[in-house]
């Protein structure tokens, strides 16, 4: 089992900033990816950057230029650093960890983010 524990979540102006953070505990082992989905209110959940543990990232094209994902291997948790940030990105931002030859996938209980124009 995997436990993900989010932070950094809040309302912000569009153009702002913010920074998310997910911490992991629990069976962490082997070739892993970390990484966050959003979901709006009756859409569905979407992959907005992801990361492995050997550093290979991925991003949804939306937020190409303006999100940058990283990752403290050493202390399990990744961070979303979100910038330029618009109306469009009002969500509920969900962490993952995905086992990657297992493909046991957990999520956390999710943050919201609020961007007002």
């Amino acid at each position: 089992q995997v436990q993900l524990v989010e932070s950094g979540g809040g309302l912000v102006q569009a153009g702002g900033s913010l920074r998310l953070s997910c911490a992991a505990s629990g069976s962490i082992f082997g070739v892993n990816s970390m990484g966050w989905y959003h979901q709006a209110p009756g859409k569905q959940r979407e992959l907005v950057a992801t990361i492995t543990n050997g550093g290979r990232t991925n991003y949804a094209d939306s937020v190409k230029g303006r999100f940058t994902i990283s990752r403290d291997n050493a202390k399990n948790t990744v961070y979303l650093q979100m910038d330029s940030l618009k109306p469009e990105d009002t969500a509920v931002y969900y962490c993952n960890f995905r086992r990657i030859v297992t493909s046991d996938t957990y999520w956390g209980q999710g943050t919201q983010v609020t961007v007002s124009s």
